[in-house]
């Protein structure tokens, strides 16, 4: 049997068997399964969904007095928490980030396109749609952050991350794995959550890209009594709810298995049932190659240090991302979204 990411899967798909699951049988226990089906099989599905969020300090949020009733459920609301929050040295500058998104633009302009109804790739689901209006725009709503609100600033440390660990920022944007890396790296420091903002309280075409955390994957080199044992396993795990459970909650997901969405200890956890809660609206546009985050990073940084013009910088960013991949074999599954038709 092989551990999965799904990051992973031109890598491993070639020695993979099928899952032995009917799968309408799955599409009845696990949302995102369709986006999996190839050629009619499936060779692993999500046990659980993540996405992007916001992690705060919760010391800094009672310093600057604010209450649950601050979150901000937009992002023009996060602006206005995020001066409150931020603090500046006799010179001006900020010393303490109300918002910090240094080494974070490879995830969030993701996101931050889906809620304009921006698809990632254009109409043949292979090219990346990166140099485009909405990301320029979602840059410069980014940067004035920086050079408008100045609630951050490129200079203070180099990842958003680790800023909120060390005490130097007070809110980040982070996917749900960060609670456990805050709680491991960083014990010290008291952090919340709440679910990201939009750009304004109409529910969006989608709020963020999520990923998937993979049920593991059978190896078709195996003789047949072995893969008759790994089918059982891998059947076992998926009617486990407690496994099931304990796996997401793991990872600061929310399982896909659709009995557990509504579970008690998903309601408790507090990332979560946020993402619980938003579920429906979160779109995975499969397993893409690393140069659209990679890509996406450079871009940011040649902005931020290094004066690239922002129409430039995406049109260097759309360049080498269409270069990267060139030949490759990824096609979306955007389209399988369930609210896909509702994009601008």
């Amino acid at each position: 049997m092989f551990n999965i990411h799904n990051s992973q899967h031109d890598n491993l798909i070639n020695y993979l068997a099928p899952y032995d699951i009917n799968i309408d049988e799955l599409r009845n226990d696990f949302v995102g399964v369709d986006a999996h089906v190839i050629d009619g099989k499936v060779y692993y599905i999500d046990y659980g969904i993540m996405t992007g969020g916001i992690f705060y300090n919760k010391k800094m949020w009672k310093e600057a007095g604010l209450t649950d009733a601050d979150f901000p459920k937009t992002w023009d609301q996060l602006r206005a928490v995020a001066k409150k929050l931020t603090k500046y040295d006799a010179k001006g500058n900020v010393i303490q980030a109300g918002f910090d998104f240094n080494k974070q633009f490879d995830a969030m302009w993701q996101g931050l396109n889906y809620q304009r109804g921006e698809l990632l790739f254009k109409a043949d689901q292979k090219t990346a749609n990166f140099m485009n209006p909405t990301t320029q725009k979602n840059v410069q709503f980014l940067l004035d952050l920086y050079n408008v609100d100045k609630v951050g600033s490129k200079d203070l440390g180099t990842q958003a991350q680790d800023n909120l660990g060390q005490g130097l920022s007070a809110m980040v944007y982070a996917w749900g794995w960060f609670g456990n890396y805050l709680k491991n790296n960083f014990p010290d420091i008291e952090s919340g959550y709440f679910r990201i903002p939009t750009f304004d309280e109409a529910v969006p075409f989608a709020y963020d890209r999520y990923n998937g955390e993979s049920t593991m994957g059978i190896n078709k080199g195996a003789n047949a009594a072995e893969q008759a044992v790994a089918q059982d396993v891998v059947r076992f795990y998926l009617t486990n709810d407690q496994i099931v459970r304990a796996s997401a909650l793991m990872y600061g997901c929310v399982p896909a298995k659709k009995s557990l969405i509504k579970d008690e200890a998903v309601v408790n956890h507090p990332v979560a049932k946020e993402l619980a809660s938003i579920v429906d609206r979160l779109i995975w546009p499969g397993t893409f190659p690393a140069t659209i985050e990679t890509t996406a990073e450079q871009v940011m940084d040649d902005i931020l240090f290094n004066g690239v013009d922002v129409a430039a910088a995406l049109k260097n960013g759309q360049e080498t991302m269409e270069r990267d991949m060139k030949g490759s074999s990824f096609v979306s599954v955007e389209s399988k979204y369930a609210h896909y038709n509702e994009k601008k």
